[in-house]
């Protein structure tokens, strides 16, 4: 009785989802914790960045395909609820405290100070050792699984690609025909699993907002697409559609440093406006960290890496390489404040949307069958 109790009290995130449909293909040590049975030979799994529950809830009456699919279940996307720890941990099907990808810009341990941008890359960090854990493509290929990730060219070969996504036979496609087509033509193979990603409207909702026309016109692609896989995919095919996180349009904005002394003893700023990585002086730590607190009292979530490791803001688990790289301080912005990092400006106070914070707008994703 306890133990129903607390499993109807749990979350369910990225990795439930991705041990779930990898199991469903017989592939060793995955648990179907979502309960998605049985066993299936073809699996497509479509993100949506940027996509999230309160985007479908609002938004999803406008298009024809939102009915035709069935809600299965209100995923969690784990913090920060960002592109790169997301993907990572859908990739992997472990929580951000074990594969390290902790957010979207973090310092690199013993290096020159240096900020390591996970979309873009470093060369002089290898992938493979900076994300150690096998993926679950990789396992899946191992178990004789045919696997295909399937996303535009750009992506191929990417830093972030090869830590996160590795394993896959990647099939680079620009535009959502070719991208159907080359979903479609990977999912003949049995047993198989094609995984695609879609960012268009994550990029409008950014640049725009969420519900600007840019944002609608977005989203009617998503439609098309996510239509077109349905009907072009091999009979007996499941089609799951999900995202890595949601969105808020920012409306205040605080820059750091700014008529404030949040800079003071501060070395390094990473993460992003509304999930802050910050770096601070050594010996200056408990004195930063209470004046942070005092100061976004109300506004932003300010706690200690000791603080976040114990609360389980990265998961139960925190490997020392994840302890590493995360901040000595990690801001959560609330309500739609933004962190604006005094150096990035132009490029922060421009977007309209953001996330990687807590709030449920940023964090609850959708989990659709088609």
């Amino acid at each position: 009785m306890g133990e129903n109790a607390q499993l109807s009290n749990k979350t369910f995130g990225l990795a439930d989802l991705t041990n779930s449909i990898f199991n469903s293909l017989s592939v060793s040590q995955t648990t179907d914790t979502l309960g998605i049975g049985p066993l299936e030979q073809r699996e497509c799994l479509i993100l949506i960045d940027g996509l999230g529950q309160d985007a479908v809830d609002r938004y999803g009456d406008e298009f024809e395909i939102f009915s035709q699919l069935k809600q299965v279940k209100n995923l969690t996307a784990n913090f920060p609820s960002t592109t790169a720890t997301s993907l990572s941990t859908l990739g992997t099907g472990v929580l951000p405290g074990v594969h390290g990808m902790l957010g979207y810009t973090v310092r690199v341990p013993r290096s020159d100070n240096r900020l390591l941008n996970a979309l873009k890359w470093d060369e002089r960090v290898d992938p493979v050792m900076w994300q150690k854990v096998p993926t679950l493509f990789e396992r899946a290929v191992a178990d004789g699984v045919s696997v295909t990730h399937v996303a535009a060219k750009r992506y191929e070969g990417s830093g972030f690609t090869q830590a996160a996504l590795r394993g896959a036979k990647y099939v680079g496609a620009n535009g959502i025909d070719e991208m159907v087509l080359a979903v479609s033509l990977a999912l003949k193979a049995q047993p198989s699993f094609v995984y695609t990603y879609l960012n268009t409207l994550d990029s409008a909702g950014h640049s725009d907002g969420v519900g600007s026309d840019k944002w609608l016109t977005a989203l009617s692609q998503v439609s098309e697409f996510i239509t077109k896989v349905k009907l072009s995919v091999p009979a007996g095919t499941r089609v799951w559609v999900t995202s890595d996180h949601g969105m808020v349009n920012s409306t205040e904005q605080l820059i750091l440093g700014q008529d404030n002394d949040l800079l003071k003893n501060v070395t390094l700023i990473g993460g992003e406006p509304r999930a802050r990585h910050i770096y601070i002086k050594e010996g200056a730590e408990i004195e930063t960290i209470l004046q942070w607190q005092e100061q976004l009292a109300g506004k932003a979530q300010v706690l200690s890496k000791e603080s976040a490791i114990t609360s389980g803001l990265f998961g139960e688990v925190v490997l020392q390489d994840s302890r590493e790289r995360m901040g000595d301080l990690i801001a959560i912005a609330q309500n739609d404040l933004i962190l604006i990092d005094p150096d990035r400006i132009r490029e922060e106070s421009s977007m309209v949307g953001h996330h990687g914070g807590v709030t449920n707008t940023e964090v609850a994703i959708p989990l659709l069958l088609g």
